[in-house]
């Protein structure tokens, strides 16, 4: 059987994630049938502004306590957060060499309301990998596979650990005179300031 990437599906992922996807060249696999965890990258996505790190995040319907598979979360829209979303972004990336390059296909996430986060998650994540070259089988689990699988990443990705990716080069960022280089920031901010270059930083 085909070795086999087990990824969670992230909102705009940060580097290290793409990191793994392009030095590992196993299909990758979505875990939809894991319980969605609570304040992780799945809602939750990290950019650089002139105040450092900004935390934008996706809301979703809070049902009753019982927990619920990831392909059950859903988006919650009482209040405007995509407006909010998409102007911090054009805030902190306006500016940046590569930010008009890549308006368009990325302004259509807060134009659009997804119903559920694992839809939202995954188109964003084939139009990263479109941008980067990254030619890549996506699929998603049949079921719930095992905590301990081999080759899988539901866990190490987390916004209070360690990124995976020790190295983390300085490139260029916006705000980098202001806040010192910060790394493993979401994907959107190696393109918005790297472009084409991105896939040779990764």
């Amino acid at each position: 059987m085909e070795s086999q990437l087990l990824l969670p599906a992230l909102y705009l992922p940060p580097v290290s994630y793409f990191h793994v996807i392009h030095t590992t060249d196993s299909p990758i696999v979505l875990d939809q049938h894991e319980h969605f965890p609570k304040q992780t990258y799945r809602t939750r996505t990290t950019i650089g502004t002139a105040n450092g790190r900004l935390d934008l995040i996706v809301p979703i319907v809070h049902g009753r306590r019982e927990r619920r598979a990831m392909k059950d979360t859903l988006i919650n829209y009482e209040f405007d957060w995509q407006r909010l979303h998409w102007l911090s972004l054009q805030t902190a990336y306006r500016s940046s060499a590569y930010f008009e390059f890549y308006e368009d296909d990325f302004a259509r996430f807060y134009e659009t309301k997804y119903e559920y986060l694992m839809d939202f998650n995954l188109q964003q994540l084939e139009l990263i990998l479109k941008c980067l070259k990254i030619n890549r089988t996506i699929s998603l689990s049949e079921s719930f596979h095992p905590m301990k699988a081999e080759n899988e990443y539901r866990t190490a990705i987390h916004p209070k650990k360690n990124s995976v990716w020790e190295k983390h080069t300085p490139y260029y960022q916006v705000f980098e005179s202001m806040t010192g280089f910060i790394p493993d920031l979401s994907i959107i901010d190696l393109l918005f300031n790297q472009g084409p270059q991105s896939k040779s930083y990764l």
